[in-house]
């Protein structure tokens, strides 16, 4: 008699499918080639809100109640937000007409870090002046606005032209002013 082997017959191999992917899905970034290809342009209506401002107030106001206002708005933000009063710290503003106030700012980042507290500060000077109809005008200025760091050599050079003798005691005592 043979000698049964018990032969194992292998199982069908199954195949185990996933409810969701394995690898992560790549995120989008906001931009679609396919949405700008096909974009439908869409016609945007701006509604623009008038305030009439005949009944309000029109005081007078000074290029000195402006300066004080700003200066006091200066004074705040060194102490609450220093980032945004050197930003703005070199702004200067003056009264152009009767209801025209002209800002000159030195730069672009400078007028955004602006932006964030021109309307506090505007809305204040208007309730303080009672004039409700200024306008503001900005203007970049590259050259008036520059911040000259005052050295001790420039210092003495400002001293030497009130008092010349300076420059023969510099000469004599040839002082240190680096």
């Amino acid at each position: 008699m043979k000698k049964e082997t018990a032969v194992s017959v292998p199982e069908e191999n199954t195949i185990t499918k996933t409810s969701k992917p394995l690898s992560k899905r790549p995120s989008s970034s906001g931009f679609s080639i396919n949405s700008f290809l096909n974009k439908e342009e869409k016609i945007e209506v701006d509604e623009n809100v008038a305030v009439k401002t005949e009944n309000l107030p029109q005081n007078h106001f000074t290029d000195t109640d402006l300066q004080a206002e700003w200066n006091l708005m200066l004074k705040q933000l060194q102490k609450k937000e220093p980032f945004v009063f050197n930003a703005v710290k070199t702004f200067k503003m003056f009264k152009k007409d009767e209801n025209h106030i002209m800002v000159s700012y030195p730069s672009d980042s400078a007028k955004v870090e602006f932006d964030k507290i021109s309307g506090e500060f505007f809305n204040h000077f208007r309730r303080k002046v009672h004039n409700y109809s200024i306008e503001i005008e900005y203007k970049r200025d590259f050259e008036n606005l520059k911040v000259e760091v005052m050295t001790k050599r420039k210092i003495f050079e400002k001293f030497i032209e009130k008092n010349p003798l300076l420059k023969d005691l510099d000469d004599l005592m040839r002082f240190d002013l680096t």
